[in-house]
């Protein structure tokens, strides 16, 4: 069998077999916790280096314009460490015995879809428990007042998660694994985490964070779409879920959506189930104003909306895999 479909002759190139090998090794270990608590998560040593550039660089007693030079200047330094260190990891890996194995090991560590998966189900199970289990284990993925939510809003969030962070965690990781390699996708992570860290609209980030959040939008245009195209296909092959309701939401809700790209996968998903997600939300007890998406559907949800969520997003997963298999094969066959 031909060596391209395990052998990577350049850095920015890895082979879709290796790219699914990463996500199985995710699906079935995810994030060691006895191996973090000695190691630093690639995450965690972003940002270590964020916070210093942030407390160094972003002053406020610099006007806004130089807030924003520093902000691009930090953003830069950090994007640029994360594609170097990973092509020197991917170069060595080409020169090494089991060399792209052990590249897959790395890689998994930065895609999160086991991870995604086991903290939307904590949800459903806290809330099969009691409204308080509920808005605690909420309180871990969402940003907003768990004491302000009712098992329904509990409901909604998560699922807005289990959308939204499918595309941020799983699908755009691997899509710019599979088209810049490793470098692209610890560029891809490092623009990811400046974004939560520093891209925020407040006093402290509006100008210094501005840039981080604009490449944010820009590199996860592609994949937000993709991850909402994943959610109808797997409404197709789930019973009770329904795809061209998926389809007409997100051609008619996602554009209205207060973020450029999350709107696509929460459309879709909301059509899909049969429910409404999105809408005004209480932030820092701020009601930030928003659309619904897929406005005509039930606004009462529960566990069991929940769990359909999961179910179409491990169909949705399984999908992914399949491609690159399929990938991996075309690639042989034309080889």
């Amino acid at each position: 069998m031909s060596s391209i479909l395990f052998i990577s002759h350049t850095a920015f190139f890895t082979p879709p077999l290796i790219i699914l090998l990463a996500m199985i090794i995710d699906a079935l270990v995810g994030d060691p916790k006895w191996l973090y608590r000695g190691v630093p998560h690639p995450v965690v040593l972003l940002g270590k280096l964020i916070s210093v550039l942030e407390s160094g660089f972003n002053k406020s007693i610099e006007s806004n314009r130089r807030r924003f030079i520093a902000g691009v200047q930090s953003s830069a330094i950090v994007i640029a460490v994360a594609a170097i260190a990973g092509y020197v990891i991917a170069a060595l890996c080409q020169i090494i015995p089991a060399g792209m194995i052990i590249l897959a090991l790395l890689a998994s560590s930065l895609i999160a879809w086991r991870g995604l998966y086991a903290h939307v189900r904590d949800v459903m199970v806290g809330l099969n428990t009691s409204l308080e289990e509920g808005r605690e284990a909420i309180s871990h993925i969402v940003g907003r007042d768990p004491e302000s939510l009712d098992e329904s809003a509990i409901s909604r969030a998560a699922i807005e998660s289990l959308a939204e962070n499918f595309s941020d965690g799983t699908v755009a990781p691997i899509f710019w694994f599979a088209v810049l390699g490793l470098p692209g996708l610890c560029a891809y992570k490092a623009i990811n985490t400046l974004d939560s860290m520093i891209g925020h609209r407040n006093g402290r980030y509006e100008y210094f964070g501005k840039a981080a959040a604009r490449i944010d939008d820009a590199v996860n245009y592609i994949p937000a779409r993709l991850t909402g195209f994943l959610i109808v296909i797997a409404a197709c092959l789930v019973r009770g879920a329904n795809a061209k309701n998926a389809f007409k939401a997100m051609f008619r809700d996602a554009p209205r959506h207060r973020s450029f790209n999350a709107g696509w996968p929460e459309a879709a998903m909301a059509g899909a189930l049969g429910i409404a997600l999105a809408g005004p939300r209480i932030y820092d007890g701020v009601e930030v104003p928003d659309h619904w998406m897929n406005e005509a559907g039930v606004r009462m949800a529960g566990p069991d909306d929940i769990s359909r969520a999961l179910l179409l997003y491990r169909v949705a997963g399984g999908l992914i895999m399949a491609l690159l298999l399929g990938l991996a094969f075309a690639i042989y066959s034309f080889s």
